[in-house]
């Protein structure tokens, strides 16, 4: 569908600027580096049950009060910054989701030295042949890689790790392109 400025678009980037804004610079981009992979699956897990729109605009909120989602400082945290995050009014204040993202620093500082979040994500990267989505319903949920992702991940101790949080995972980290095939990011145009 075609955007304010002409260029067709995923048709659920047009529902709002946020979501044009991170349709546009970021979904489905690669993102390097363990901070930024930690964010992205910890804010997937908070997603669970409730819109993109709702965590997309207290992200920042959410960074502030997990120290920018450095893995070895939210792994360092005790009862005292859990019950500061239970009473954060400007992040989601789920206990289960919170321990999780905690738990979840703690399994990646646990990982071996030779393997990394975004090592494990890249082993379940969608084919580079898979056809691109023509239409929003073709593109999956979960798929039989972000099932085995997910085995692997909760194998290794994270967390809040579901086969759908595991391809919203892969997809917002650009290990899947769901781009439909009409939308201008997936051709860089």
């Amino acid at each position: 569908m075609p955007g304010p400025d002409g260029r067709l678009r995923c048709g659920w980037a047009l529902a709002s600027a946020d979501y044009r804004h991170y349709h546009d610079t970021e979904w489905g981009r690669p993102v390097q580096g363990e901070a930024a992979l930690f964010e992205r699956l910890s804010l997937e897990a908070f997603q669970s049950g409730l819109s993109w729109i709702t965590i997309l605009r207290k992200r920042e909120a959410f960074r502030a009060a997990f120290a920018g989602f450095d893995p070895q400082a939210v792994a360092a945290f005790d009862d005292a910054d859990r019950a500061r995050l239970l009473s954060d009014a400007a992040i989601v204040r789920n206990a289960a989701k919170i321990d999780a993202v905690i738990n979840n620093a703690r399994a990646l500082m646990e990982l071996p030295e030779h393997e990394s979040l975004g090592s494990l994500l890249a082993r379940y990267r969608a084919p580079a042949d898979r056809p691109a989505p023509q239409t929003l319903d073709e593109v999956p949920a979960s798929t039989a890689e972000s099932t085995a992702l997910a085995g692997e991940l909760k194998k290794r101790g994270f967390r809040f790790v579901g086969p759908i949080t595991a391809y919203a995972m892969l997809q917002a980290t650009g290990y899947v392109n769901d781009h439909l095939a009409s939308c201008w990011v997936r051709h860089g145009n």
